[in-house]
């Protein structure tokens, strides 16, 4: 299996190339480039994430912490609800985010819906069903 930082660097260098479009697995779906540090490291990271667009609002977005149904969380949802602050790169935007975790019904809702529109988070979902649940960050324009 190829090293997944090297997956990133690609997507990363797409994204940026492109005004915020990426083809492959992400063609045609809504992609944002999340900045954080590691909460152990201190370094700067940057991870590519689909997000679903919050109906009402367009300066929230939520993003899916499924690892692609791994058993445990990515580094990166610790990162962000540790940290409570990001920044992204949505489009040809650049800007602070504040993060914060969603739970409860308006969770299920947000996941299902993602699911809904990508079919590979419920594939996700299904693996991770009695080991963890998929967590939702809410991505906030601070």
């Amino acid at each position: 299996m190829s090293d997944p930082r090297d997956w990133n660097t690609e997507v990363i260098t797409e994204f940026r190339a492109n005004e915020g479009r990426v083809g492959g697995p992400f063609e045609g779906a809504p992609v944002v480039l999340v900045h954080h540090r590691g909460r152990r490291t201190g370094r700067e990271l940057v991870s590519p994430m689909m997000y679903l667009p919050d109906e009402h609002e367009p300066d929230l977005i939520y993003v899916f912490a499924s690892k692609a149904g791994a058993p445990t969380n990515p580094d990166w949802y610790y990162n962000l609800t540790t940290a409570g602050e990001a920044t992204i790169e949505r489009g040809t935007e650049t800007y602070p985010v504040t993060v914060t975790e969603v739970t409860g019904a308006q969770r299920d809702r947000l996941f299902a819906e993602q699911a809904r529109r990508y079919p590979g988070f419920a594939g996700y979902a299904e693996k991770t069903r009695g080991i963890r649940t998929i967590p939702v960050l809410a991505l906030r324009h601070a």
